[in-house]
């Protein structure tokens, strides 16, 4: 679960690396996977001098505030099954104003509780769903 001030691996190509909850969309007090929150970047990769200005990795800056969607938690996920999920890390993929990807690639395992909730864009991005 994802609460204030949580922070949060991301697994895209847009240039950031670590980012910061700052707030939750759900009017509650944590996030879940396949939710969507309100994140501040607290780390990105080096701004490239230009030359590659179609690359998403000149949008995000160090300070930039986005939304974005939990794609992995520490802690454990229930399924209909019976069975806990959870990962070695809490991660996320931001999203533009239209509620899609920013980045065009996902670097690492989704949760395939992610389906269910109608993120299906992120899905056909992904390489592996667990």
């Amino acid at each position: 679960m994802i609460q204030l001030r949580s922070c949060l691996n991301v697994i895209d190509n847009t240039g950031a690396l670590l980012v910061e909850c700052v707030s939750l969309l759900n009017n509650a007090k944590t996030a879940r996977v396949g939710d969507e929150i309100v994140v501040a970047v607290t780390k990105a990769r080096a701004v490239s001098d230009g030359t590659l200005p179609s690359m998403a990795t000149s949008k995000i800056r160090r300070g930039d505030i986005r939304r974005a969607l939990i794609v992995r938690t520490k802690s454990p996920v229930g399924r209909l099954d019976g069975r806990y999920v959870r990962f070695d890390d809490n991660a996320c993929v931001l999203l533009n104003n239209q509620k899609q990807p920013l980045g065009t690639r996902i670097l690492g395992l989704v949760s395939a509780d992610i389906k269910t909730k109608g993120w299906s864009k992120v899905i056909s991005l992904a390489p592996k769903i667990i």
